[in-house]
C-alpha cells in the first residue's frame, strides 16, 4: 500500500452492513465520501446484505416505502415500518450466527441497535456502519457529498462498484465460516460474517495482517 493510496479520499453509496470488499477498499483511504444525492438504485448494497445459511447464501432487505423501484434521491428514501423488519433481521441474524464462535460477545449491542427506530435508509445503514467501526476499532473520518457529480477528480469514485452479484475475485478474503463444512465458503458476505467468526481478528484479516 503507497503513501499516496492511503491519503485518498473513498466515494461511495450507502449501504447496509457492508460486505467485507467495502471495508478493505476503505483501508486503503483516509477519508471516506458518502455520495447522498444520488438517486436509489435497486439491486445493490444500499438496503439489503449477504449473510451465511444452512442452505447457503441469505439475504436480509430492508423495505422501502416507495418500493425498489423507486427514483428518489438516497438521503430522502424512507424505510417501511409497516412490518416488523428489524425484529425479522434480528431472528435471522441469531439463528444463522448463534453457533459463531463471537457472535454472544456482539449479541446484547447489536440487539439494542435493531431496537431502535429509524425512518430514513441513511439514517440506518450510518448506525449500522458506526456500530461495526466501532467493533472493528476503526475510526475513518466521513464526510457527504453536497450535490451529485457524475465525474468527481481526486477520489477512487467507488460508487456503484461493488455490487451483489459481482463474482468475488482471487483475492477475497479467506477465513473459517459457520455452514462451511456443508455449503462450502462463501465470499465476500456482510462484514457481519467476518464479524461473528472472526471476532476482534477481523480488522487484522482486512489489512492483511498475518
Amino acid at each position: 500500500m503507497t503513501e499516496h493510496a492511503k491519503s485518498e479520499v473513498l466515494l461511495i453509496e450507502t449501504q447496509y452492513f457492508p460486505p467485507i470488499s467495502f471495508y478493505k477498499t476503505l483501508a486503503q483511504h483516509d477519508t471516506l465520501q458518502i455520495e447522498k444525492y444520488e438517486h436509489y438504485q435497486k439491486l445493490s448494497f444500499r438496503n439489503r446484505c449477504y449473510l451465511a445459511g444452512p442452505n447457503g447464501r441469505m439475504i436480509l432487505s430492508v423495505p422501502l416505502t416507495r418500493g425498489k423501484n423507486q427514483r428518489t434521491v438516497i438521503k430522502d428514501v424512507r424505510i417501511s415500518n409497516e412490518e416488523k423488519w428489524q425484529a425479522l433481521h434480528w431472528k435471522t441474524l441469531v439463528s444463522a450466527y448463534r453457533r459463531s464462535p463471537w457472535f454472544e460477545y456482539y449479541e446484547e449491542d447489536l440487539q439494542g441497535l435493531f431496537e431502535q427506530p429509524f425512518n430514513f435508509l441513511l439514517d440506518w445503514n450510518m448506525a449500522c456502519f458506526e456500530w461495526v467501526n466501532s467493533k472493528l476499532g476503526i475510526n475513518p473520518t466521513i464526510t457527504f457529498t453536497e450535490n451529485y457529480q457524475k465525474e468527481v477528480p481526486g477520489v477512487t469514485d467507488a460508487r456503484d462498484r461493488i455490487l451483489p452479484n459481482a463474482a468475488a475475485g482471487e483475492d477475497a478474503l479467506q477465513y473459517t465460516q459457520v455452514f462451511q463444512e456443508r455449503i462450502g465458503f462463501l465470499p465476500d458476505l456482510s462484514i457481519l460474517d467476518l464479524l461473528f467468526c472472526e471476532g476482534k481478528q477481523a480488522i487484522n484479516l482486512i489489512n492483511d495482517e498475518k
